[in-house]
């Protein structure tokens, strides 16, 4: 059975100081990644061993379990993508087009896309989508790893909210660590991301 594994980062540790400091990341990539990618192989196991035994009674739970668990390894993995140490600035090209034609300016997306990620309630993320009938770009929440999302969406540029990534660093100031991560986003990710969809 395939498994899922924990991607290496693209850059050290400490590479995005002082917008994140090196002991924050390392605990929520080797930690907190870690345990949704442990929790998403143990659920497999568990379904399978499930389906062998025929035994359905608990299926609905499982699956929402690794729903949770693979929808926390996938956003991840996008989360660290999405930044750089050489990030920040504005997109060019294709995407701010579409930025533009969809929010009127990157300034008010990047204030709509700042309000979604400091106003979860609780655990979640900030994100920007594509979404395929419309061929347009949104702005959602993510609550928790899964739900509020429009099926068929693509997220594109993910803002992790949980505590556990910025908790250590900014305390209870979630607003001063998503200003802090307009810093490092790494837009050549997020436009060639964009551009694998529409193309």
């Amino acid at each position: 059975m395939a498994v899922y594994t924990l991607p290496d980062l693209p850059y050290d540790y400490s590479a995005l100081e002082p917008a994140i400091t090196g002991e924050i990341l390392e605990l929520h990539h080797a930690k907190h990644h870690a345990a949704y990618v442990k929790g998403a192989n143990d659920t497999l196991e568990q379904l399978a061993e499930a389906r062998d035994k025929e035994q359905f009674g608990g299926l609905v739970g499982l699956e929402k379990t690794l729903a949770f668990h693979t929808s926390g390894h996938v956003l991840h993995s996008l989360f660290w993508r999405n930044l750089s140490p050489d990030g920040g600035d504005k997109p060019d090209g294709a995407l701010a087009t579409a930025i533009e034609r969809d929010f009127g300016s990157f300034e008010a997306f990047k204030t709509q896309l700042t309000a979604a990620t400091t106003g979860v309630q609780g655990s979640g993320w900030g994100v920007l989508a594509h979404e395929p009938l419309a061929d347009r770009l949104i702005v959602t929440q993510v609550y928790d790893h899964h739900g509020n999302v429009a099926t068929g969406m693509t997220p594109l540029l993910v803002f992790d909210a949980w505590e556990h990534a910025y908790y250590l660093q900014y305390r209870n100031v979630r607003p001063d660590y998503v200003s802090k991560l307009w810093s490092i986003v790494d837009w050549a990710d997020v436009a060639a991301r964009y551009q694998s969809i529409v193309t």
